[in-house]
């Protein structure tokens, strides 16, 4: 009998504290107290999108890699387990095919570290108030606009009879263009069907997922730093080089995953943009959607996963979630 009361005693307690305060009240009562119990109500939902749909996905997306595509009915036969999607991988073409978008993915991020600095630094360092704010919305501005929208005006712009071609051409310099557009590799029929045009929309669409991340990597480096460096009879390269840039190698680092990884996985510009050469997203789509090719597409995914995982490994030696 005693037993039984002990045993319903914290529940008429907590009957009777919801009576008084509310149901509110006694939840938050309960959260202060048991400080685990509020850890897991906070991380408990993201946990369980992480864990469940975004790893979920990743392990049935690895395990249909190790299926094959039956060519007789064109459904996937899932009877046993081979490694024939992973050798097809070894293909030259294919490997062809990773190579050269690893390679576009290298060029880009190094093209928007070398254009992002500037910009960025002058605005850590030199702009305030409205000027900041100015900057702040042009970097940003196209953001804000559709991906979409913006690929296909500078499809227009790129185009033989665009706005670019125009330009030079008024300008005398139609010889510079038709010299790049010759130059085997990189050239084409016109910017908008060259590698080159490629470059140049990839470069466009990820610049402000450089610069913001310099800037602020930027402005926290104390001031106090550079002044010594001065006091010290250092010339402003050498601050530049000793000071400034190792500081600011967290900001790069993780604008470097941004532009790096984003570029690794788009096939939609290289779409629309671009010769007949494919790259990794263009290959898994066509095989996904054209070809029904499932196992082989999954295998391929796996490629720029690896290879972002190893990328990944190299910022944070670099101090890359620093600054993010």
């Amino acid at each position: 009998m005693n037993s039984t009361s002990a045993s319903s005693a914290p529940m008429h307690a907590a009957s009777a504290a919801v009576s008084r305060g509310g149901f509110g009240r006694w939840l938050s009562d309960l959260l202060y107290t048991r400080r685990g119990l509020l850890l897991l109500a906070l991380l408990g939902p993201p946990l369980i999108w992480f864990g469940v749909i975004y790893l979920g996905a990743l392990f049935a997306l690895l395990a249909n890699s190790f299926f094959t595509l039956d060519e007789f009915s064109g459904l996937v036969d899932r009877s046993a387990l081979t490694l024939a999607n992973f050798r097809e991988l070894l293909n030259p073409t294919n490997v062809d095919v990773a190579v050269r978008t690893i390679g576009m993915a290298l060029t880009v991020t190094l093209a928007c570290i070398v254009l992002a600095f500037p910009l960025a630094y002058y605005m850590a360092r030199y702009a305030r108030g409205p000027r900041k704010a100015l900057l702040y919305v042009a970097v940003m501005l196209p953001l804000w606009s559709s991906y979409l929208v913006r690929l296909y005006a500078w499809k227009l712009l790129l185009a033989k009879e665009g706005a670019i071609s125009w330009t030079l051409a008024q300008l005398h310099l139609g010889w510079l263009l038709d010299l790049l557009l010759a130059t085997p590799g990189i050239g084409g029929n016109s910017l908008s069907f060259s590698r080159l045009g490629t470059f140049i929309v990839f470069v466009y669409m990820w610049l402000p997922f450089m610069v913001l991340p310099i800037q602020a990597a930027i402005e926290r480096i104390p001031g106090s730093l550079l002044e010594a460096s001065d006091d010290l009879g250092a010339r402003p390269r050498t601050t530049f080089w000793k000071v400034i840039f190792p500081l600011a190698m967290p900001g790069i680092a993780a604008g470097s995953i941004f532009t790096f990884s984003l570029t690794l996985g788009d096939y939609i510009i290289p779409q629309v943009i671009g010769d007949s050469t494919l790259f990794i997203g263009q290959v898994v789509y066509r095989q996904q959607g054209v070809a029904g090719n499932i196992p082989f597409a999954a295998a391929f995914s796996l490629v720029p996963i690896a290879v972002i995982g190893v990328y990944l490994w190299f910022a944070k030696r670099l101090g890359a979630f620093d600054a993010i």
